[in-house]
């Protein structure tokens, strides 16, 4: 359920909750958020009884720049320090923090839920949407986390644009490591052809996946205008295909490295 995550100079690693990047909420929520996901995180790990702010404590000595510093320091939704690319964002960072503000304040008044402010505020709202669930023990406070975090559409009215958004990012973290396994395949065991006469079962099997894994895979490269497939000489559905059934598989290898390439070596931007 957690990654733990090592920050030299700290008696205890930072644990992040495995499904905090697919369930989108860091797209949601103000910057602070990623860290008290982390705190929280490790707050759920064995060994440990007391409040978040014990925690802060035992961590850093009470303060954490990211974070805000404490637990009482003020949620936004930038960086302070952070130069200001104005080419994206021309209106300037007081105007932009302000608009951020104004539609996740909207968003979660419509909702019935209060308007944090501050990182301790947000952490109560974590409670309330089952983020992160805490108990007093003989021992102490104990926290911990669902497997599966819930998605920010579950519980508040997304438009439509971030909706798009995080359905699109949800996918490719989905077929993300699906596609590269195929490509790797395709790439390193076949010396990038342009052209394969196979089936979906003899690819799932060369490459180890399960067959509907591997369906996503070449579903991924065709929608993406990598690859195309033809039965005959006539365009297939691979979502359609038979396991069983042969097809050619025609890579479009220009177009997948010009779009790709950045996607197979990082994986910071799902955008």
């Amino acid at each position: 359920m957690m990654e733990n995550t090592a920050v030299p100079g700290q008696r205890r690693d930072m644990a992040l909750h495995n499904d905090w990047f697919v369930s989108g909420w860091e797209h949601v929520l103000p910057r602070q958020a990623l860290a008290l996901t982390m705190l929280m995180g490790t707050a759920a790990q064995p060994g440990f009884a007391g409040s978040l702010d014990d925690l802060l404590q035992e961590l850093c000595d009470g303060h954490w720049d990211m974070i805000g510093g404490d637990l009482d320091g003020t949620l936004t939704f930038t960086w302070h320090g952070e130069e200001w690319d104005y080419e994206e964002a021309p209106e300037g960072r007081e105007a932009c923090e302000a608009a951020r503000w104004e539609k996740f304040g909207a968003m979660l008044t419509t909702a019935g839920f209060p308007v944090p402010t501050t990182v301790r505020d947000l952490a109560e709202l974590y409670l309330t949407w089952g983020l992160a669930r805490r108990h007093e023990t003989p021992q102490g406070t104990r926290w911990s986390m669902p497997t599966v975090l819930p998605l920010p559409g579950d519980l508040l009215p997304l438009d439509t644009e971030l909706t798009r958004r995080l359905d699109k990012i949800r996918w490719i973290m989905r077929t993300g490591p699906l596609v590269d396994v195929l490509v790797n395949h395709l790439i390193d065991e076949l010396g990038e052809p342009q052209e394969v006469l196979t089936s979906l079962d003899r690819l799932a099997g060369a490459t180890g996946q399960d067959v509907n894994d591997l369906r996503l895979a070449v579903a991924e490269l065709v929608q993406c205008d990598d690859a195309k497939i033809l039965r005959g000489q006539d365009p297939a559905d691979p979502e359609r295909l038979e396991p069983h059934h042969r097809f050619r598989l025609i890579m479009d290898w220009n177009h997948f490295h010009d779009t790709r390439i950045e996607l197979r070596l990082s994986s910071d931007d799902a955008e």
